[in-house]
């Protein structure tokens, strides 16, 4: 089952609640998304940590009911 936008803007904001995220369908399924996460949080880390904290908003529904996330994460 595809995870609708409001779904994964949730989930993320839960995991990291000063989060601004800006979601765009890549492909009009549901299924595959690009999102934009910024929050203070991620100041001082690596891309590969701010991505980690962000994938693990999912738990294991990345890669199965969430297909694919395309990720861009920053600071304010």
């Amino acid at each position: 089952m595809p995870m609708p936008a409001i779904e994964i803007e949730r989930l993320i904001k839960t995991a990291i609640p000063d989060a601004e995220v800006q979601l765009t369908a890549l492909v009009n399924d549901d299924d595959h998304w690009a999102a934009t996460v910024v929050s203070e949080s991620f100041r001082g880390l690596s891309r590969v940590k701010q991505h980690q904290m962000v994938n693990a908003a999912f738990g294991d529904r990345l890669g199965g009911e969430l297909h694919a996330l395309q990720l861009t994460t920053r600071t304010p």
